[in-house]
């Protein structure tokens, strides 16, 4: 059994300011959900706010320092424990009662100090379970829904309204690189529990695009051109994900030619854009052209 001024790491002469201190230090760098990797962190935690029940509040503190009641709060002496059994009846006698003297245990103090700490959804709502030791409860439920993306959407990491079962629309900002079929956890938007709400989970799901296909992060498209162009050469405006850009056809560009348009597909990991290839598609006039006729006749021999 720990002496509670040592678990909070203070002189038997400190405040009362200098105790709430301690233990704010040490409710914020044990608590469980800021732990989640470390076993022994809830136990840390727990006997931190054992000893602040303790020395946290006046009368509790005094009969500690009188040797009334140990590290636990238990009482020293056997005229404590009647009542039935009940430990901590000797506690709960009023003023003028039997052995004289009221200790109460509170955790209201704690509770709010967890407010402070760590937000609302730590406070009284995390809920310290009644007595001495914490019991961090529960979240809400997470919730789960899919995430509607287009290629332009993945290509600027736009901000795009995700869809829940219950009708809830929340704007999501997309990171700077996702995947299809990738999952993304939004904190706090799922179900509201004892212990705040739970976590929203969006599962992307890439669009099928009507213009470019996908393959890993490179994209491709189609581009038509007339045969003249096709001959001569020609500038054409090719609309990427992230906008329009001017691309050079050269002279005698044959049907299937690939144009390559650095650093305009999707993002990478590693930072920076994949590549966006341009599959040339040489087009007859949609009319009958007589001199083209001709020169094709003449052509052919």
């Amino acid at each position: 059994m720990r002496d509670p001024y040592d678990v909070l790491g203070v002189a038997k002469s400190a405040t009362s300011k200098e105790i709430k201190s301690a233990y704010r230090k040490l409710a914020k760098k044990y608590h469980p959900d800021q732990n989640p990797d470390d076993p022994k962190a809830k136990e840390r935690f727990n006997a931190a706010t054992q000893a602040y029940e303790i020395l946290g509040d006046e009368k509790n503190r005094a009969a500690y320092d009188r040797g009334e009641i140990d590290g636990e709060g238990k009482p020293r002496f056997q005229g404590f424990e009647s009542a039935g059994g009940d430990p901590f009846a000797g506690f709960r006698r009023h003023a003028g009662g039997p052995g004289g003297s009221r200790f109460e245990f509170r955790t209201g103090d704690a509770s709010d100090i967890f407010g402070e700490i760590f937000g609302q959804a730590f406070g009284r709502g995390a809920g310290m379970s009644g007595g001495f030791g914490a019991d961090v409860r529960p979240p809400g439920r997470d919730v789960h829904a899919k995430l509607d993306v287009s290629i332009e959407d993945v290509a600027t990491a736009a901000k795009v309204n995700a869809v829940f079962p219950d009708g809830k629309r929340l704007a999501v900002k997309l990171p700077a690189y996702v995947e299809d079929g990738q999952t993304i956890r939004l904190k706090g938007q799922g179900e509201p529990g004892p212990g705040g709400a739970g976590d929203a989970l969006a599962q992307i799901v890439f669009r099928k695009h009507p213009r470019y296909r996908v393959e890993g992060r490179d994209l491709h498209v189609d581009e038509q051109i007339d045969l003249t162009d096709a001959i001569l050469g020609t500038k054409l405006a090719v609309e990427t994900p992230t906008g329009k850009v001017a691309v050079n056809v050269p002279a005698w560009s044959s049907s299937d030619k690939v144009l390559r348009l650095k650093g305009k597909g999707l993002p990478v990991k590693t930072g920076g854009h994949a590549d966006l290839y341009v599959h040339l598609r040489v087009m007859l006039p949609e009319r009958f052209d007589s001199d083209l006729e001709a020169w094709a006749r003449k052509r052919r021999g």
